[in-house]
């Protein structure tokens, strides 16, 4: 599942693919930043990410669905 951080007073995001389903990382994430404590999440090649929530803006939370290429896909 990829997730995707903006952060505050930077253009810059942080995407992040990781595992579990989008509710498990919605609840996580949430309780995080209602915390405003530090959220830890792996990803699928087993790196760890250490986020402060005191700085995020926004979050995004879900799978990139392939793009179709050419007329196959219309």
């Amino acid at each position: 599942m990829d997730i995707k951080f903006g952060f505050a007073d930077t253009a810059r995001e942080l995407v992040i693919n990781a595992e579990g389903t989008q509710d498990e990382l919605a609840q996580r994430i949430h309780s995080a930043l209602a915390d405003n404590s530090t959220l830890e999440l792996a990803d699928e090649k087993g790196r760890k990410y250490l986020v402060r929530t005191d700085r995020v803006v926004y979050v995004e939370i879900g799978a990139v669905k392939p793009h179709a290429v050419g007329f196959a896909g219309v």
